[in-house]
């Protein structure tokens, strides 16, 4: 006579085992019809799923995130349905969900094309208004093997062979098809409601390049056709934001093959860089931070005492000279431990705060790189706080301080935080665990930011903060990170004489802002759009004649702007007023002065901003006190 606890504190009781569907029915008819799946103490189960003893039970609908998921998974299901209806030769092999979708790799020639994508997608909708119930059976190993070679599916049979016998093996059924699967899957195809297929790519059999080439079918599932239609819009805007078109609309920067993810940055983009550097310079200073300059290769030993060699060696570039082996540095942690050991360190030194913008090389697979996003050469905003432990907390809260100044200045409100904890295989011992976990527990709730625990997913050798923004488009970059070690620095050697004369190994912070200077500066042109905040953009304002009458008078202006430090550029070409205007307006000036014979005679000139406000005439003065208050108000929202 099981016991059934609800969410809402409610309970029911049930002669015999029951069904997550009757607990959904006996609570409502409207949550039954609306029910995908369950959650029985924890676990994520189908409806059919019968319980026995007592349990804690959540119903899974389309507005919970596991929900979704479901759909997705289902989707993948529905459209592997399709293919096979469509294309008995396919053969079916993986297909898991993904951010915002699914993906299903066949096996099959010829290749699909995007007529192709269409009559599946037509064919999943059919399906899905057959409202085909869905279905979950078990069998054996033996059985398994059996029933799909006979489907000549020899992929799934592989699939099968490499799982340990003694595992269950569940299936999922829907008409005339069956597929492996832990599950949970919704009831009926019936409640599949939104999707679309994106595109075909080719990806090799379980990732290995030795093995066959697959074709891979991606799509995109969601709960109603308002939020797939929403999420198809921020694609379209995604592909206008593109930080490559834009960084060619704006002459910012460029890839080439003799480079392979390295970025050639051109004056525009090399300006944009530089502001951002020079604005997080000093707010680093501000904070006590020192900076240093590390080499960028070190001989291998470093990096085989480090660790690195062991765990990173197919991402470093590895040199040679004189018979020495040297590793270009994949990261600055090892260089700053030298940096903190060529002294010795006093109790009193403590916190001891280095930053470096260290230019760092990693191996990426050329397959991986994308623009700015994944490269093999970028800029960290690196920096490590050697501390003891009685000041983990207030030096954790400190940098998450900065952390939350830096990000509004930029325009980033919504920042995701995560804490991640413990993981299975970890060194140190669980009293060591407790105090750094609760320093940064502790120092999240000092800040009063919203906070996420991620169990089990912290590093071997401490806990860490992640810390994502959100962009206009509702899309989620993880970018800054704090992460607690207390193995790097003993490795090393590193070591200060604590206050009654021992030696004592320092605790070790790393912590970025940004992550790398090459993928922030991407995050922030899509977010823009390339339309920067004034104190951003590489050009803030430029001036215009109409004719060559106006050519001194535009000149004088531009020399007192460059003087004041504003970044200004003349237009004196013999074009037409509207057509200089247009062509700005393109490369995203925030502000175009244009100058007539009337603005000569008046000591003036015509405001327009780059979203095409007029603003009138206006004096020197009064445009230099608009301009900087823009450039004072960065990309803080409102009147910050």
């Amino acid at each position: 006579m099981p016991t059934i606890s609800l969410p809402d504190g409610k309970q029911q009781q049930h002669a015999k085992a029951v069904s997550v569907l009757t607990i959904a029915e006996a609570i409502g008819a409207g949550l039954a019809r609306a029910a995908l799946a369950g959650k029985v103490n924890g676990q994520l189960v189908d409806l059919s799923y019968e319980i026995t003893d007592d349990a804690e039970v959540m119903i899974i609908t389309d507005r919970d995130p596991a929900g979704l998921e479901i759909i997705r998974h289902s989707t993948a299901h529905l459209m592997a349905h399709a293919v096979k209806r469509l294309y008995p030769a396919a053969q079916v092999t993986i297909g898991p969900v993904i951010d915002n979708g699914f993906y299903y790799d066949f096996a099959y020639e010829p290749a699909f094309i995007p007529d192709d994508l269409a009559k599946i997608e037509a064919e999943m909708a059919k399906l899905a208004k057959a409202d085909l119930p869905v279905q979950r059976k078990l069998m054996t190993r033996a059985e398994a093997i059996d029933f799909f070679r006979q489907q000549g599916e020899e992929y799934k049979v592989k699939i099968i062979e490499d799982i340990p016998e003694q595992e269950t093996l569940s299936f999922y059924s829907q008409g005339d098809f069956t597929d492996l699967c832990r599950g949970p899957h919704v009831p009926s195809t019936g409640k599949l409601k939104a999707f679309k297929l994106m595109k075909v790519a080719g990806a090799y059999w379980r990732g290995d390049p030795n093995n066959e080439m697959l074709q891979r079918i991606y799509g995109t599932a969601w709960a109603d056709k308002k939020s797939l239609k929403q999420y198809l819009h921020r694609l379209e805007e995604a592909e206008k934001r593109d930080h490559r078109k834009i960084a060619k609309a704006q002459d910012l920067f460029h890839f080439q093959e003799e480079a392979p993810g390295m970025a050639f940055w051109h004056d525009n983009g090399w300006v944009l860089y530089q502001v951002i550097q020079q604005y997080l310079r000093e707010q680093l200073r501000k904070d006590g931070y020192q900076e240093v300059r590390t080499p960028q290769i070190a001989d291998k030993s470093l990096w085989e005492k480090s660790g690195h060699i062991a765990m990173f060696s197919e991402e470093m570039f590895i040199t040679e000279s004189e018979n020495h082996i040297f590793a270009v540095k994949p990261m600055n942690c090892p260089l700053h431990i030298q940096i903190f050991k060529h002294s010795l360190r006093s109790y009193r030194d403590l916190p001891l705060r280095i930053s470096e913008f260290g230019s760092c090389h990693r191996n990426e697979i050329s397959g991986a790189l994308h623009g700015l996003m994944r490269v093999r050469n970028f800029v960290q905003d690196d920096a490590h706080i050697f501390c003891t432990e009685d000041q983990v907390q207030a030096e954790a809260a400190k940098f998450i301080r900065l952390l939350q100044r830096v990000y509004r200045d930029f325009g980033f409100d919504d920042i995701i935080v995560k804490l991640s904890t413990r993981p299975d295989k970890r060194i140190g011992d669980d009293a060591l665990w407790d105090k750094a976990e609760q320093a940064l527990a502790a120092a999240l709730d000092h800040t009063q930011l919203p906070w996420e625990e991620m169990p089990g997913e912290g590093a071997f050798y401490g806990p860490k903060i992640d810390f994502s923004l959100r962009d206009c488009l509702d899309r989620v970059w993880q970018c800054g990170t704090l992460q607690l070690d207390y193995s790097l620095p003993e490795r090393l050697g590193a070591h200060f004489i604590a206050e009654n004369g021992d030696k004592q190994v320092p605790v070790m912070l790393h912590r970025a802002i940004f992550g790398s200077f090459e993928r922030f500066i991407g995050v922030l042109i899509e977010h823009y759009g390339g339309f920067f905040p004034v104190w951003l953009a590489p050009c803030q304002a430029v001036i215009m004649n109409i004719t060559d009458n106006q050519a001194d008078y535009a000149k004088k202006i531009a020399e007192k702007l460059k003087n004041l430090g504003v970044r200004v550029r003349l237009d004196l070409r013999n074009e037409k007023i509207g057509y200089k205007i247009r062509e700005q307006t393109l490369k995203r000036v925030p502000y175009q002065l244009i100058i007539g014979d009337k603005e000569v005679a008046a000591e003036t000139m015509a405001v327009r901003t780059q979203g095409g406000q007029d603003l009138g005439a206006m004096a020197f003065d009064d445009f230099y006190t608009l301009l900087t208050k823009a450039i004072a108000q960065k990309g803080r929202q409102g009147n910050e």
